[in-house]
């Protein structure tokens, strides 16, 4: 990405939106983004999260929505985010909640951190998601091409996948990476560390950490939507997945 594009996209015009009810936790979200030079706005729950969502200025670049919520839960509202919007959403979950980040990731978010988190990371997290998120004419990819396998097409300069029906499918960031990942390496087993590493997932993860299974559950979803459709990606019991297909450039 050349220097102007970076800046285009890390500029004060990118819009976060911070979802969390804890008072002090909030101002403390806020307060990190803004001296990152992000415009940020508030909500304490859902009905907070609708009203700035469908405000004329309101559509946020990223929503960074905690799981903890009164009323409508983090995951419920993710859950009702998805059938109206593919913003990137970076779940904020309290240290050791396994299970929330797992239905996170299988709702459609792109990312989480778990509290208490060091500001770093949380900034680096949110600037890597918008990376992801970016069009292609401000993310060009030397290695732009089609990548073919098995009646599927993958585009990468406009990260497009196409089935064999001719049909466009929606990959989220983290599935988009994934498939990338299994892409450039088929027939090939790679294990939950390297799809950890490749996928751009978290950085220090347990390899065994189960978001790794999700986020591969949620993909063969996409690549294999009927019971009778041909298995593209299989485990490998101890070791990990391998893409099966063979995989054509254009």
């Amino acid at each position: 990405m050349s220097d102007a594009a970076e800046r285009r996209l890390l500029d004060p015009e990118a819009h976060l939106l911070v979802v969390e009810d804890d008072g002090e936790m909030r101002n403390l979200v806020a307060r990190l983004l803004r001296e990152a030079s992000f415009r940020v706005s508030t909500a304490r729950d859902g009905r907070e999260m609708w009203e700035v969502l469908d405000s004329p200025a309101g559509q946020p670049d990223l929503i960074l929505l905690d799981v903890m919520l009164p009323g409508a839960s983090g995951l419920d509202l993710l859950r009702r985010l998805r059938e109206r919007s593919r913003v990137p959403v970076l779940m904020l979950t309290a240290r050791g909640e396994e299970m929330d980040r797992v239905l996170g990731l299988e709702l459609g978010a792109d990312d989480y951190v778990a509290k208490p988190f060091a500001p770093r990371e949380l900034v680096a997290r949110v600037r890597a998601l918008l990376r992801r998120a970016a069009p292609a004419d401000a993310q060009p990819d030397p290695r732009s091409r089609r990548l073919a396998f098995a009646g599927w097409v993958l585009d990468t300069a406009r990260r497009e996948l196409t089935s064999p029906e001719g049909v466009a499918v929606d990959l989220s960031g983290a599935e988009y990476d994934l498939l990338i990942a299994f892409l450039e390496h088929p027939q090939r087993v790679l294990s939950r560390e390297q799809l950890l590493e490749v996928a751009k997932r978290r950085v220090g993860t347990d390899p065994f950490d189960r978001t790794v299974d999700v986020q591969v559950s949620r993909l063969r979803r996409k690549i294999e939507p009927e019971d009778d459709s041909p298995s593209l990606i299989k485990t490998v019991r101890g070791a990990g997945y391998v893409l099966v297909a063979d995989v054509t450039r254009a």
